[in-house]
């Protein structure tokens, strides 16, 4: 018996999927071959949750999938409970698979009286006894901090440049592409996103507190170029529509948005469909009922399954980085 046999006797990898996102934890399910845990998850009349977990952990490894996505306070609060009830139940190890991250945007105190939102969700995750959480593209990477114990921080950027390669909308190393940043503090986003092409960086000079719908100065040129704006999230869309007014104000030739997380809320979808743009390339972090048209769903079942059945048998997760860099050209 080798040892990855002997660790799956002793402590069987259990999965169990919560209400966040319930698609895409089945199909990592389907990609490490295992069946979701049933959990009875019920609501009381006044809102309360209750959880059943209908079967043994016991001494398991239990990872479980939840995406704090809208309506976030609710999903967050079922993550909760479902761990108090894991380590009543005598689990062996705890693993937290958030595909995507609420909170997450609230990491700094940039005003007197503001909260550290990000970290308060880290204490309050770190109440319950877990053993590590698996997070893909937080807002910021300094978030790690916050935890006493390992981050797994994943990164479904290579997923997204090796879409564009793939369907022939960039060449690598054509000078025909130029990635934008949306504001100034994603510069760096975009400059990791662009080595996968060896494209140029420009950056939309967004003057003012909030994104307004006025076409703002680009710093860098755009005119007669194929431009991807890149972000690590799309919510209300203001933001891409401020962008896209501000290249194509500038002469760019066809414009792309590629982000991870679509949160798409209040009336996003109408605001991205008056955009004059190709294709708007996301993730399915997060799930909605209703998409905007031109909108391209890549999948992260594959690099989070692999990011569990790594942690499960000891590995470097760094290899997962290391097969990611070497994007298909």
């Amino acid at each position: 018996m080798n040892k990855e046999e002997l660790h799956e006797l002793l402590h069987p990898m259990k999965l169990i999927g919560l209400g966040g996102n319930q698609t895409l934890a089945k199909r990592i399910a389907k990609a490490l071959n295992k069946e979701l845990l049933e959990t009875a998850v019920k609501h009381f009349s006044d809102g309360e949750i209750q959880v059943n977990i209908t079967e043994t952990v016991r001494g398991c490894d239990v990872y479980v999938i939840q995406s704090i996505q809208d309506p976030v306070n609710e999903n967050f609060m079922e993550l909760m409970i479902v761990l108090d009830a894991l380590n009543r139940a005598s689990a062996h190890s705890v693993t937290v698979v958030v595909p995507y991250m609420a909170y997450s945007r609230q990491d700094t105190k940039n005003r007197s009286r503001e909260p550290i939102t990000a970290k308060l969700l880290a204490n309050l995750l770190q109440l319950t006894r877990i053993d590590d959480v698996v997070a893909l593209d937080l807002h910021a990477s300094q978030i790690q901090g916050f935890y006493n114990i390992p981050v797994d921080h994943l990164h479904a950027l290579p997923i997204l440049a090796q879409y564009f390669l793939d369907n022939g909308i960039v060449d690598r190393d054509s000078d025909s592409v130029v990635v934008v940043s949306p504001d100034h503090s994603g510069a760096k986003l975009a400059r990791n996103f662009g080595s996968y092409f060896n494209a140029p960086i420009a950056i939309v000079d967004q003057r003012g507190a909030r994104y307004d719908t006025e076409v703002h100065d680009m710093i860098g040129d755009v005119k007669d170029k194929t431009v991807i704006i890149v972000d690590d999230l799309i919510d209300t869309g203001s933001r891409i529509s401020s962008s896209t007014k501000s290249v194509l104000a500038a002469g760019a030739k066809k414009v792309y948005v590629a982000a991870t997380h679509a949160l798409l809320s209040q009336n996003a979808i109408d605001v991205l469909n008056q955009l004059n743009l190709e294709q708007i390339v996301v993730t399915d972090t997060i799930e909605h009922k209703k998409y905007p048209d031109r909108i391209v769903r890549l999948s992260v079942d594959r690099l989070l399954a692999k990011g569990i059945d790594y942690i499960y048998n000891d590995k470097s997760i760094h290899q997962i980085f290391d097969e990611q860099n070497r994007i298909h050209h």
